[in-house]
């Protein structure tokens, strides 16, 4: 049984009003990381012992199974009680993809992979249920490389699709977190009318997105409480775009909509960097959820 924590308050708030205080409160982060490790020498690890999470998906971990030491397995509580508790899907490719998720709570169960034999290789999907809800750490591939990329990309789009629909199906609750490596609409990227023919905002990559929320009933649970621009989660690493904040809003929370009404306070962290990718935090209250 998942049992709820009251949270400090969160300090890079992106919601206008003040957020009530709630005692029974869910908290669930989504971050690239670049690669674990790194994000590890950056302060990642101390950052997330102190945040107050309760799920943590994180995404292009960078990293094999034995790479990983006991201080990257877990993440403890600064304030004490249960660490969280990390579970990986590898890519096989040394140094490349990979996600995980990190939970204070063990998952009743956990699917590694979304059964296809080309995409499971990559590391792109780790899913946990939790019982009435389910957490997905997505990694959905770049296709900005090249077009064979941008080719994988479109199959992986393809697959992912019913996937999605079949978990809306499952009468759970449902959080999909990642790196979507999609901006939705203008609003989410600084140069969006140069980017139109740029992979991530392609118009068939957008279309289906558009899909996803329209079609099959996912909700963008950011933009249902921050509806402000200029609200991105990626940088390149060229040039001056952290500076100037030419970012791109890749990183999604996509949750069926019992759970997305739930949603309470969200913050993008972009007081420290632990790579190009800034963490999204969303507070859920869902004892309505848990209690149906």
């Amino acid at each position: 049984m998942w049992i709820f924590r009251h949270h400090p308050t969160m300090p890079e708030m992106s919601t206008a009003p003040t957020t009530p205080s709630l005692a029974n409160r869910l908290r669930i982060v989504s971050l690239n990381l670049n690669g674990i490790r790194s994000a590890a020498r950056k302060g990642f690890i101390d950052w997330a012992s102190g945040h107050g999470a309760d799920v943590i998906a994180v995404q292009e971990l960078k990293a094999q199974d034995g790479d990983l030491d006991g201080g990257l397995r877990s993440i403890p509580c600064a304030a004490g009680g249960s660490p969280l508790e990390g579970q990986f899907h590898y890519a096989q490719q040394k140094g490349y993809s990979g996600v995980g998720l990190y939970a204070r709570h063990q998952p009743l169960s956990v699917r590694h992979g979304i059964g296809n034999a080309e995409f499971d290789a990559e590391g792109r999907v780790i899913e946990a249920d939790f019982g009435s809800f389910c957490v997905v750490s997505l990694y959905l591939p770049s296709g900005s490389s090249s077009d064979e990329r941008q080719q994988a990309k479109f199959r992986f789009m393809d697959i992912l699709l019913p996937h999605l629909a079949q978990l809306r199906a499952s009468g759970r609750e449902v959080i999909v977190c990642g790196d979507w490596n999609i901006a939705h609409q203008a609003i989410d990227l600084r140069n969006w009318k140069s980017n139109q023919k740029n992979s991530g905002f392609l118009p068939e990559e957008r279309a289906w997105l558009t899909r996803v929320f329209d079609e099959i009933g996912y909700v963008d649970v950011f933009r249902r409480i921050d509806p402000s621009p200029e609200r991105y989660t990626w940088w390149s690493n060229r040039g001056q775009a952290w500076a100037k904040n030419v970012g791109w809003r890749l990183d999604y929370q996509i949750a069926t909509p019992g759970i997305a009404a739930c949603a309470q306070a969200a913050s993008i962290h972009t007081d420290s960097r632990f790579s190009d990718h800034a963490p999204l935090t969303i507070d859920y209250s869902i004892n309505s959820v848990l209690n149906q």
